[in-house]
C-alpha cells in the first residue's frame, strides 16, 4: 500500500485522530505541496474506465449482417473472376466502414466534452484556506466540507459538524438514509441529504468502497421514442426489400441466369437500400445538437433526452433563481424584542454561516451596518436550514456568556418562542401584509440567560423577477409550453410574483391538493384535472412536485421540472425531462436530464428550440430513407420482372450507395425550421409522406426507362449509365425537398456544407458518365435530359408533399407567423 494511504475498512476501527496521524495530516488540511505530491503518488481520484480500443471499435465495422452481405458480395465476385468489380464492392465496405467509426468517435468526444462540463467539485482546505477544486484532484488527507445535496467525492472520515444524514442507496441498497457522526466513516458516491459536516479523505479513486464494490460498466440507455421508431423504419425497410430481392432471385434463376451473378447482384442492391448509415447519423446529429445546446449554456445528461426536450408542452418552473433573480434584498426589520433593527440583524447573523455563501445569509449579512461587532461573538456549533424544521440555529459565545440564535419560517420560530396573542397576531399580519407586496419574511430568535427563546422580530426579503422573465414567459407560450410556477414560497407572494409575470393568479397551495390522504407517488386520476388547470403551485415540498409531474403525465403531457436541491432529485427523475438549474446540488445535476449553466427560464426555451430542430433533422432523414428504398427497390425489382435487363449494374449500385451517403453525413449540419408546437413522433405521417413519394419515384424512373429504351436507342450498358445518373440525381433532390415543410425554394434555405456535398457528389456523377470512368459513357446532351427531367419531378414531388401535409393538417401557412415574429425578435 502507497505511503499516507488508507484502506476504508482499516479506518473504521480508527478514530479521527488516529486516522489523521496515520494520513500525516490535520484539521488544516494538506499544504498546496503536499497535496500535489500526494497526487503523483496516488493518481486522480477517478476510477479508471475500461474503454474499448480504436481499432477492436474499427474492426467491429467488419463484422455484422450488413457488412457479412457486402464481404459475400466481394466473394462472390472474386469467384466470378470480376476484378473490377470485387475492388469497388471492398472499397463500399472499407468506406462504409470508416464513416461508421469516424461518426462514433466524434459523437463519442462529444460526449466526453459534455461530461467535462458536468465534473463535480469538492471544497478542500489547503494550506489553511477553503477552495473549490476538482474532485478527481482530491488525495488521502484532504480535509473537505460537505452540505446536504453533495455527491460524496471519495472516502471519508466524519471528525466536526453535528450531523450528517447520508444516502448510501447507491452502494449498499439501503432505501432509508443513515445518520453519520462524528468518527463515522462515508462512502464515496452516497449522497448527503441533510445536515453539514467536515472530513477527512481516506481513500480516493480505485481504493474507494465505491470502486471495489461496484463493476464499472458503460451506461446502456433504454432507446428514446425517436430511437425505437427509426429503428422500426430499419428494420420494416429490411423485410421490404428482403422479400423483393427474394421475388427478384427467384424470377432471375427460372429464366436461367447465373446463380453467381443474381446473388451478387441483389446482395449489393439491398446492402444500397437498408439504412446502413442510420445509427451513425442519429448518433452524429444528437452529439453535435448536444454540443449545440451546450453552447447555450444547456448541458445534455444523454443524448436520448433531446427528443424528450423538443416535446415538451409543459414546463414545471421553480420560482427562485429561475423566475426571478435570486438576489435577496433585506427590507425595513419589523423589531419585537429586539432593542432596535440593527439587534435584530446582528442575531439573525449569528444564526448564519458566510462561507455557505448561502443566498439569505448573504442578504442578512449585507444588511449589518457594524460587521465588527461580529467578531464578539464566536459561533461554537451550527445547525444548518433543511425542509423539515425549516431554521437555522447556532450556539453562540459571547461576552455575557452562551446562548442560542435561530432565523427561519415566522411560523415555525413563532411557535418556538411560543408567541401567543396580540404578539401573535401582530406578526401573522405583518407577515401577511409584506407577502402581499412579495416579500418573503425570516422570523428571528434568541435564548436569553435560563434558555427561554424570544421572538427578536422579523426580516422582509425580497428577491424580485428577472428582467427578461415575462417576455420568456410569452415566448414559452407561442412554442406551444404552458409554465407553471412552483414556489415554496405562501400563497400571497406566488399570487403577487405571477401577477408581475403577467401570469393568470390561479395559484394552488400544494397541500391542499394533496390533502385528505393522497399520496403523491400515485396521485389519482381526479387530480390531475385541478393541476393542469392550475397557473402555479404555492408551498410546495419536493414530494408535491413529483405528484404533480405524476399527476400531468396521466393526462398525457410531456412535463418538465425544475430543481436544484438534492430533495427534488425524485421529481427531476419522474420528470420526461429533468432540468437541474444553475447552481445545483450535485445529486440534482445527476437525477438531472438537462443541466442549466446559466441561470434564466430563456435558458430551457433556448434549449427547446435547439432539440426541435434536432428532431426535424431527424424527421427528414427518416422521410428521406424511407422515400429512397422504395423508389431503388420497387423500381430494379419491377423494371427486371418486365424487360428482363439488369437496369442497373452492381458497380453502379455501389457508387450510388457511397454518392448517396456523403450528404447525408454533412444533414446534422442543416438549417431547419422551428416548429411553434410541441414535436413528437408521428409514424402515420411519416410512412405516409415517403411512401407517396417514393412510389412517385419509381413512376418517374420506369418513365424515363421505357423513354431511353424506345426512343433514345441506347444500348443497355448505356441505358444503365443513364439510370444510375436519374437515381443518382433524383436521390439528391428528394433530400432538398423533404427537408422542409414549405416549398423547397423557400426559408430556411439549406446549409452549405449540405448544398455543398450535393453539388460535389453530383459532379462526380455527371464526370463518371458523361467520361465514362467505369462504365459505358452517354452523350452530354443525355446529361442534360436527365437534369431537367430531374428537375421537372422535383416541382411534382413538392406538390405532393405539400398536398400530403395540408391533407395531413400540418401545413406550413399557420406557421408563417410565428417565423416571422420570431426573425422580427432576433
Amino acid at each position: 500500500m502507497p505511503e499516507n494511504t488508507l484502506e476504508s475498512q482499516d479506518a473504521e476501527n480508527l478514530s479521527p485522530e488516529q486516522a489523521f496521524e496515520r494520513l500525516n495530516s490535520g484539521q488544516e488540511g494538506l499544504t498546496p505541496e503536499e497535496a500535489k505530491s500526494r497526487l503523483a503518488q496516488v493518481g486522480l481520484n477517478t476510477i479508471v474506465e475500461q474503454k474499448k480500443s480504436p481499432l477492436l471499435k474499427l474492426l467491429s465495422y467488419f463484422w455484422g449482417p450488413i457488412p457479412w452481405m457486402i464481404e459475400a458480395a466481394a466473394v462472390l465476385s472474386l469467384i466470378v473472376r470480376h476484378w473490377s468489380d470485387m475492388i469497388i464492392i471492398c472499397v463500399m465496405l472499407v468506406f462504409n466502414a470508416a464513416v461508421g467509426f469516424w461518426q462514433e468517435r466524434k459523437a463519442d468526444n462529444a460526449l466526453e466534452a459534455l461530461k467535462g462540463e458536468l465534473a463535480l467539485n469538492a471544497r478542500v482546505r489547503r494550506g489553511g484556506q477553503w477552495q473549490e477544486i476538482s474532485a478527481e484532484e482530491l488525495v488521502p488527507g484532504d480535509v473537505v466540507r460537505l452540505r446536504a445535496g453533495d455527491i460524496l467525492p471519495a472516502d471519508l472520515m466524519l471528525f466536526e459538524g453535528e450531523y450528517l444524514s447520508v444516502d448510501q442507496s447507491a452502494l449498499t441498497g439501503e432505501s432509508l438514509p443513515v445518520d453519520k457522526a462524528e468518527g463515522d466513516v462515508a462512502y464515496s458516491g452516497s449522497v448527503a441529504k441533510q445536515g453539514e459536516m467536515q472530513a477527512l479523505v481516506i481513500a480516493t479513486g480505485e481504493r474507494t468502497k465505491f470502486a471495489k464494490t461496484v463493476k464499472l460498466v458503460e451506461s446502456a440507455e433504454a432507446p428514446s421514442h425517436f430511437q425505437k421508431a427509426v429503428l422500426t423504419i430499419g428494420d420494416y425497410l429490411i423485410y421490404i426489400s428482403l422479400g423483393l430481392a427474394t421475388a427478384l432471385v427467384l424470377t432471375q434463376l427460372v429464366r436461367g441466369d447465373s446463380a453467381l451473378g443474381v446473388f451478387q447482384f441483389v446482395l449489393i442492391l439491398v446492402v444500397a437500400s437498408i439504412p446502413v448509415a442510420m445509427p451513425a447519423v442519429l448518433s452524429l446529429t444528437m452529439a453535435l445538437g448536444a454540443l449545440t445546446l451546450a453552447k447555450e449554456k444547456a448541458i445534455v445528461s444523454r443524448l436520448q433526452s433531446i427528443e424528450e426536450i423538443a416535446g415538451i408542452d409543459i414546463l414545471c418552473s421553480d420560482k427562485t433563481g429561475t423566475l426571478t433573480k435570486n438576489q435577496l434584498t433585506l427590507g425595513d426589520p419589523m423589531v419585537f424584542a429586539a432593542a432596535d433593527a440593527q439587534e435584530l440583524i446582528l442575531t439573525a447573523c449569528l444564526a448564519s454561516k458566510e462561507e455557505n455563501s448561502d443566498a439569505i445569509d448573504d442578504a442578512v449579512l449585507g444588511g449589518l451596518t457594524d460587521k465588527e461587532s461580529l467578531k464578539n461573538y464566536q459561533q461554537e456549533k451550527f445547525t444548518p436550514f433543511d425542509p423539515v424544521s425549516k431554521r437555522t440555529e447556532a450556539l453562540i459565545k459571547g461576552e455575557g456568556g452562551e446562548f442560542k440564535s435561530s432565523k427561519g419560517a415566522p411560523q415555525v420560530m413563532a411557535d418556538l418562542c411560543g408567541l401567543e396573542g396580540e404578539e401573535r397576531r401582530r406578526a401573522q399580519e405583518t407577515v401577511e401584509k409584506l407577502a402581499a407586496k412579495g416579500y418573503r419574511t425570516l422570523g428571528v430568535a434568541r435564548t436569553d440567560g435560563d434558555g427561554k427563546w424570544r421572538f427578536m422580530g422579523l426580516l422582509p426579503l425580497y428577491d424580485p423577477p428577472r428582467d427578461d422573465s415575462a417576455e420568456t414567459i410569452a415566448q414559452a407560450n407561442e412554442h406551444g409550453i404552458e409554465v407553471k410556477m412552483v414556489t415554496g414560497d405562501n400563497l400571497a407572494i406566488a399570487r403577487e410574483i405571477s401577477r408581475q409575470l403577467g401570469m393568470r393568479p390561479n395559484i394552488q397551495v400544494a397541500e391542499e391538493l394533496f390533502s385528505g390522504g393522497i399520496d403523491p407517488a400515485n396521485p389519482p386520476l381526479e387530480l390531475g384535472e385541478k393541476v393542469e388547470k392550475a397557473e402555479g403551485f404555492a408551498q410546495v415540498f419536493p414530494e408535491h412536485k413529483f405528484g404533480i409531474v405524476k399527476a400531468l403525465q396521466q393526462r398525457g403531457h410531456l412535463v418538465a421540472m425544475t430543481g436544484d436541491g438534492v430533495n427534488d432529485a425524485p421529481a427531476l427523475k419522474q420528470a420526461d425531462v429533468g432540468v437541474a438549474v444553475s447552481g445545483a446540488t450535485n445529486a440534482a445535476r445527476a437525477a438531472a436530464s438537462l443541466v442549466l449553466t446559466a441561470p434564466g427560464l430563456s435558458v430551457i426555451i433556448r434549449a427547446v428550440e435547439e432539440a426541435r430542430k434536432i428532431f426535424e433533422r431527424m424527421n427528414s432523414y427518416a422521410i428521406y430513407r424511407i422515400t429512397e428504398t422504395i423508389r431503388i427497390m420497387f423500381f430494379v425489382v419491377l423494371a427486371m420482372l418486365v424487360f428482363n435487363i439488369y437496369p442497373i449494374t452492381t458497380v453502379l449500385v455501389i457508387l450510388l450507395a457511397l454518392l448517396n451517403d456523403l450528404p447525408i453525413m454533412t444533414i446534422a449540419y442543416d438549417n431547419t425550421w422551428l416548429s411553434p408546437e410541441p414535436v413528437r413522433w408521428k409514424m402515420r405521417r411519416v410512412l405516409t409522406i415517403s411512401t407517396v413519394l417514393g412510389l412517385i419515384g419509381v413512376v418517374e424512373t420506369f418513365l424515363l426507362l421505357v423513354i431511353a429504351r424506345e426512343y433514345l436507342g441506347l444500348t443497355v450498358a448505356q441505358l444503365q449509365s443513364f439510370i444510375y445518373l436519374k437515381l443518382a440525381v433524383a436521390g439528391h433532390l428528394t433530400l432538398l425537398v423533404v427537408r422542409t415543410k414549405e416549398p423547397f425554394w423557400k426559408r430556411p434555405h439549406p446549409a452549405g456544407v449540405l448544398l455543398w456535398a450535393v453539388l460535389g457528389t453530383q459532379s462526380v456523377a455527371v464526370l463518371i458518365v458523361g467520361l465514362g470512368i467505369i462504365v459505358e459513357p452517354i452523350p452530354w446532351s443525355y446529361v442534360g435530359l436527365v437534369w431537367g427531367y430531374c428537375l421537372a419531378w422535383m416541382f411534382i414531388e413538392d406538390l405532393a408533399k405539400l398536398q400530403l401535409y395540408r391533407h395531413l393538417k400540418l401545413g406550413g401557412k399557420h406557421h408563417l407567423g410565428f417565423l416571422r415574429r420570431l426573425k422580427a425578435r432576433s
